[in-house]
C-alpha cells in the first residue's frame, strides 16, 4: 500500500470519530485549552502569595490574591466539569461511530472476498485494537495540543521571571525527552505485534468453540488445552512486552524529570542566595513551572508512540477492508422469465485441479432440478457458482440471457434465495429469524409460514420464542424450515438449496425435501446426497456430475434406463 493510500484510507476512518460528533470535540478541546491560562495563572498567584508570606515587595495585599486564587479555583472547576462530561461522551460516540462504520464497510465485501478471509482479523480490530485506540489514540487528539499549549505556556512565564533560569530549564528538560525518545520508538512495533497475536488467539478460540463437539468426541481435551494455552500465552507474553516498553518509558521519564527539577531549584536557589532578582516564590512558581513542563516534555514522546501505534492499527484495518468490495454492475432482475444457462463452464480454486470442466446446460424457469454425484463432484462448487459466490470462472453463466458477473452482485439477492446446509440462526426470536429483522407485512409473513411448515411450531412455542445461539433450542428440521420461510417471505424466482438436509435424519429429510419441491411458480435446484426414488421422481430433471463434468442428465426414469452412471449411483445408494 502506497503512502498517500495508506493517508486515504485511514482518513475515512477516523472521520468517524468526529461524525455528527464535533460539538462534543469542541468542548472537550476547549476545556483543555481554557484550563491551560488558569493553571498559569494559578502558579503566578502561588509566587506573589509565597512573597508576601516572605515579606518580599509585592502590589497585591494578601486578602486580594486569596480572593483572586478561590476564584480561578472555582472558574478551573467548572472548566474541569466541561471537560469530564464532554470527552467521555465524545469518545464513547467516536467508538461507536468506527465501530459502526467499520462493521458497515465490511458487509460490502462480496461473498467470495469474504470466503477467502480471517474472520478473527475483523473480531480483533473490533475489540482488542479498538480499545486500544479508545485508551490510546482518542485521548491523545486532546492531550497532545494541550501539552503542547501548556509547554509553551510555562516557558513564556519562566522567560517573564528569569531568562537564566528558563535556559537552565529548558537545558535540563531535554533529560526526559531524550531518555522518551530512547523507549518510545519501539511501541508502535510492539503494538503491531499485540494486534497479530491477538488475532491469532481469536482465531485459536473461534476453532476450538466450533469445534468442541470434535474434541470431545475424539477425546482431544489434552491437545485444545495445550494448543490454546501456546495461543494464549503469546498473546499475553507479546502484550506484557508492550507494557514493559511503557511503563520503563515513564519511568525513565520519571526518574529523568526528577533529576531536572533538582537541577533547576539549586541553581534558582544559587541565585536568590547572591541576589539575581530571584526571589523564593519565583524559585518555587519555577520548579512548579518547571514539573509541569517536563511532565508536558515527557508525555509528549509517548503521546506521539501511541498515536504512532493506533495509526498501525487503523492502517491494519483499512487495508483489510479494502479488498474484496463488492464491484459495481447492472441490476439483477426480479423475475426470471425464461432460463438459467450454462455454457462451456469451467472453474477450478487453483490452476492444477479443476473442479468443474466444460458444462453447459439449460435451467428453464418454474422447473425443479437435482443435482447428484459422488462427494468431490463439483455438486456444491457448481451452486456457489449460480448465486455468484466466485466470479473466476470461464465460460458463461446467463440469467434470462444476461451474464451473471455483468449483475451488481448485491442485487442477485433479489433474484436467487439460499437454503445451506448448515443453517445461521441469531440468538434472538424465531420471527425475527424469519423476517430477517425487517418488517413485512403480517399477511406476507403468515404465507411463508404455513408454505414452509412453521404453522405448528408457531402455534406450540410462540414467534417470540428465542432460537438460542445459533438456533440451539430447536430440532435441526426447525431450523430449515425457518431457513425455507426466510427464503419465501424474500419472494425470489430461484430457490437453490446445497445438501439442505444432509444433517437431519431420514424422515425429516423427506419432509423438507418434500416441502421445497412443492413450492409452485420458482425455479429450483437442489443438491442433494439422498437419492429416495419418490422425491427423484418429482424432479423435471436430474443432473448427475462427475469428476466436474456433466456426464448426463434426465427425468429418474430414463436416467434408470440408460444404466449408466447415475443407475450406479442409485443402485449402491439402496
Amino acid at each position: 500500500m502506497n503512502p498517500n493510500d495508506r493517508k486515504q484510507r485511514r482518513r475515512a476512518l477516523t472521520r468517524c470519530f468526529f461524525f455528527h460528533n464535533r460539538t462534543a470535540a469542541f468542548l472537550a478541546m476547549s476545556a483543555v485549552i481554557l484550563n491551560i491560562p488558569l493553571n498559569l495563572a494559578v502558579a503566578w498567584q502561588m509566587q506573589q502569595l509565597i512573597d508576601i508570606a516572605a515579606g518580599s515587595p509585592s502590589a497585591f495585599t494578601l486578602p486580594k490574591i486569596s480572593a483572586s486564587l478561590a476564584l480561578s479555583f472555582a472558574v478551573m472547576a467548572a472548566i474541569m466539569a466541561l471537560g469530564s462530561y464532554a470527552r467521555p461522551l465524545f469518545i464513547e460516540r467516536a467508538v461507536r461511530q468506527y465501530r459502526d462504520y467499520t462493521f458497515e464497510q465490511l458487509t460490502r465485501k462480496s461473498t467470495a472476498a469474504f470466503h477467502t478471509e480471517n474472520t478473527s482479523a475483523y473480531l480483533s480490530a473490533l475489540t482488542n485494537d479498538t480499545i486500544s485506540i479508545e485508551t490510546n489514540y482518542l485521548p491523545a487528539l486532546f492531550t497532545l495540543p494541550g501539552n503542547l499549549l501548556l509547554l509553551i505556556g510555562s516557558f513564556a512565564l519562566m522567560l517573564y521571571y528569569s531568562i537564566p533560569l528558563t535556559l537552565a530549564a529548558a537545558a535540563a528538560a531535554l533529560l526526559p525527552l531524550a531518555a522518551s525518545l530512547m523507549a518510545g520508538s519501539r511501541l508502535s512495533c510492539q503494538e503491531k505485534k499485540v494486534s497479530d497475536q491477538n488475532e491469532s488467539f481469536m482465531a485459536a478460540l473461534q476453532d476450538m468453540l466450533s469445534g468442541f463437539p470434535v474434541i470431545k468426541s475424539f477425546k482431544a481435551q489434552p491437545e485444545a488445552v495445550r494448543l490454546f494455552s501456546l495461543r494464549n500465552a503469546a498473546s499475553l507474553k507479546s502484550k506484557c512486552s508492550a507494557n514493559r516498553t511503557r511503563i520503563i518509558l515513564q519511568n525513565i521519564c520519571a526518574a529523568a524529570g526528577q533529576l531536572a527539577l533538582f537541577l533547576v531549584f539549586m541553581l534558582g536557589a544559587l541565585l536568590a542566595i547572591k541576589g539575581y532578582g530571584v526571589t523564593a516564590g519565583v524559585v518555587l512558581v519555577f520548579v512548579q513551572l518547571m514539573d509541569t513542563a517536563e511532565s508536558s516534555i515527557s508525555q509528549l514522546p509517548q503521546i506521539w508512540a501511541n498515536r504512532r501505534s493506533a495509526n498501525t492499527l487503523i492502517d491494519k484495518l483499512a487495508a483489510a477492508l479494502s479488498c474484496g468490495k463488492e464491484q459495481d454492475g447492472i441490476p439483477a432482475p426480479h423475475t426470471l422469465q425464461d432460463s438459467i444457462t450454462l455454457q462451456n463452464l469451467n472453474f477450478s480454486y487453483s490452476q492444477e485441479i479443476p473442479v468443474l470442466q466444460n458444462i453447459t446446460y439449460c435451467f428453464e424457469a418454474g422447473k425443479k432440478y437435482a443435482i447428484v454425484g459422488n462427494s468431490g463432484s463439483g455438486k456444491s462448487t457448481l451452486l456457489e457458482l449460480l448465486q455468484g459466490g466466485y466470479t473466476g470462472y470461464q465460460g458463461q453463466i446467463r440469467y434470462d440471457g444476461r451474464e451473471l458477473r455483468s449483475f451488481r452482485p448485491d442485487s442477485l439477492y433479489n433474484l436467487i434465495s439460499v437454503i445451506r446446509q448448515n443453517v445461521f440462526l441469531f440468538n434472538s426470536s424465531i420471527l425475527d429469524n424469519i423476517t430477517m429483522f425487517r418488517d413485512f407485512p403480517e399477511e406476507k409473513t403468515a404465507l411463508a409460514v404455513r408454505r414452509a411448515g412453521l404453522e405448528s411450531l408457531l402455534a406450540a412455542r410462540g414467534a417470540d420464542t428465542p432460537c438460542g445461539e445459533n438456533g440451539s433450542s430447536l430440532s435441526g428440521g426447525e431450523r430449515q424450515r425457518i431457513s425455507i420461510a426466510r427464503c419465501l417471505l424474500q419472494s425470489t424466482p430461484v430457490l437453490l438449496a446445497d445438501e439442505a438436509t444432509a444433517s437431519l435424519d431420514s424422515a425429516t429429510a423427506f419432509e423438507i425435501t418434500s416441502s421445497i419441491l412443492s413450492l409452485d411458480g420458482i425455479t429450483r435446484i437442489l443438491v442433494t446426497h439422498r437419492l429416495e426414488e419418490p422425491l427423484l421422481r418429482r424432479f423435471d430433471e436430474i443432473l448427475v456430475l462427475k469428476d466436474g463434468r456433466l456426464t448426463e442428465h434426465g427425468s429418474f426414469d430414463s436416467l434408470m434406463e440408460n444404466k449408466a452412471y447415475f443407475y450406479s449411483l442409485f443402485t449402491i445408494s439402496q
